[in-house]
């Protein structure tokens, strides 16, 4: 039973680090919770979000379970509102799921699915011809400290530039929601961005701009696949409910399947939603182009978040951490194995 969508969220409380979830739904003794709220954003790298909510999949999957949503446009919002028990699951980029397990010490989260890979890159102006041609520039990620951000200031870093973080340096980096990065695109306030679908196809639909770095070229040694979306669940919420949480992931492994065998659909289906909570409209061909550099997938493709992590702690951003546990794949496996799929793996093996 699915109650109403909260507005889009821009700012989170303010909430001391290390601080434990509370989960929203009530707790159990291991059965079906009363409720669940799940956060997610309003790109295409989530779309496993927005087909699931939008056909009523991830709904019908949790029974009598009540289900509520709540859309961030940022990762560390979405995080504290798992802290504070706002939500019990989100979907989220790499970066923040890792910073959120840094936080906690290890309590607060776990990573249960994956959800998306690929869909990102570095769009920039034509007169941006190579590589060399980036310093003295300006550029936009969607929050300092997001898996964008650490993805532009860790290339920067292998060219040899300098960055800081209040937009100084070789590059001026500088954070802005995404949609805010498309006007300022536009207006020639910035001269590229790192970000992901769809925004990055709304970009690269302005006269003036071309794709200079399409991030699965860096990522040789998974062979171009790398995490851009995950499924975090409350560890709380995990404890206490896990037949509610184990309801979820077969609602989110039906989502990923259906858009993968309707592709086309799929892509309509999240481009009406995302319509539904933005108030705007979006290009139907966008959006197919924006799926189209995207896969959906429930495997966390894990060794990629390793990697990611090391290049936050690289780049000052993440202090050195032990991911070891914060994969929590035993009932995502439970759910591949009864649907006759192929079983992922975490850091563990």
């Amino acid at each position: 039973m699915r109650v109403s969508p909260t507005p889009l969220r821009t700012t989170a409380a303010a909430l001391a680090l290390g601080l434990v979830a509370t989960a929203c739904g009530s707790e159990g003794d291991g059965g079906a919770a009363d409720t669940l709220t799940l956060g997610y954003f309003p790109n295409i790298t989530h779309a496993p979000a927005l087909v699931g909510v939008e056909r009523d999949i991830l709904d019908e999957a949790l029974g009598e379970v009540e289900f509520a949503t709540q859309t961030f446009h940022n990762g560390p919002d979405a995080v504290n509102a798992v802290f504070s028990g706002e939500i019990d699951a989100a979907f989220l980029g790499p970066n923040p799921a890792v910073n959120g397990w840094s936080q906690s010490e290890g309590e607060a989260l776990h990573v249960v699915a994956g959800a998306a890979t690929q869909g990102t890159g570095l769009v920039v102006r034509d007169d941006i011809e190579t590589v060399d041609d980036l310093p003295g520039h300006t550029f936009s990620t969607p929050m300092l400290g997001g898996t964008q951000d650490v993805a532009l200031r860790w290339f920067a870093q292998e060219q040899g530039w300098e960055v800081d973080t209040a937009g100084g340096g070789d590059l001026s980096i500088i954070p802005q929601d995404n949609p805010d990065t498309v006007d300022a695109f536009r207006l020639g306030e910035i001269d590229g961005a790192w970000i992901p679908e769809p925004h990055l196809s709304r970009v690269l639909a302005e006269d003036d701009a071309h794709l200079l770095v399409d991030e699965p070229d860096l990522w040789e040694g998974t062979g171009g696949q790398y995490v851009t979306t995950l499924l975090v669940v409350s560890a709380e919420f995990l404890e206490n409910e896990p037949d509610t949480i184990a309801d979820l992931l077969r609602g989110h492994v039906e989502s990923v399947d259906w858009i993968n065998d309707n592709p086309e659909e799929a892509a309509e289906t999240s481009r009406a939603h995302l319509e539904a909570l933005t108030g705007g409209e979006l290009d139907p061909e966008l959006t197919t182009a924006a799926f189209e550099n995207v896969t959906f997938t429930v495997d966390p493709v894990s060794p990629s978040l390793l990697v990611q992590a090391e290049q936050a702690e690289a780049i000052g951003l993440l202090d050195p951490v032990d991911l070891n546990g914060i994969y929590a794949l035993d009932p995502l496996n439970d759910v591949l194995a009864e649907a006759g799929h192929e079983l992922v793996a975490g850091l563990e093996g």
